[in-house]
């Protein structure tokens, strides 16, 4: 299972709000409702977002082993 648990750490620690992300870096609201539900993205949209936070893939996502 993805987790986009870290994004929303990544957001506090860089004190970015995400109205910032869709009204001043136009990332898609869909896209972070879908986030906050767990919903899968492009890797389109995790190459955005990790070039808009200055961050890696991992600072965004992270998988969760089944158990």
């Amino acid at each position: 299972m993805i987790s986009y648990r870290p994004f929303w750490e990544t957001l506090l620690k860089k004190n970015i709000t995400t109205y910032e992300l869709i009204y001043k870096q136009g990332i898609p609201a869909n896209t972070i409702h879908r986030m906050k539900h767990g919903a899968a993205i492009t890797t389109k949209t995790l190459d955005e977002l990790c070039a808009i936070l200055d961050c890696e893939v991992s600072d965004v996502i992270e998988r969760i082993k089944d158990e």
